[in-house]
């Protein structure tokens, strides 16, 4: 597979549903971090903010990942309970409605972090 240039790139190469269902989770990240540059990272789209990544997220065949760090996750580890969780990572299964609110309480904690730390 080649390296992508733009999030845009990885978004053109998915199949209808998963891009839909990434397309929804990006709008709702934007609206959350507005001032947030949207990036590659690790081959998976991201959000930087300060030239320090805010969360990734990625599509995959049953569900969307959002990834907020491990304090982004440990932070809403309750909000969380109805949904996969590890460490870092939050899986938001196709067939239930992505927790918009959810998502961004998630990305203004992980504002904060950032600008505490710059």
């Amino acid at each position: 597979m080649k390296k992508l240039a733009s999030v845009d790139e990885y978004m053109a190469a998915l199949d209808a549903a998963p891009r839909r269902r990434l397309r929804e989770l990006r709008k709702i990240i934007r609206e959350a971090a507005p001032k947030a540059e949207e990036a590659i990272s690790y081959g998976i789209p991201a959000f930087k903010l300060n030239e320090a990544v805010l969360v990734w997220y990625a599509a995959f065949k049953e569900h969307v990942g959002f990834y907020p760090k491990a304090s982004g996750v440990a932070a809403f580890k309750a909000e969380l309970a109805g949904y996969k969780a590890s460490k870092g990572a939050i899986q938001f299964p196709f067939e239930k409605p992505i927790p918009a609110r959810l998502v961004k309480k998630i990305v203004r904690f992980r504002i904060k972090e950032n600008e505490a730390k710059s």
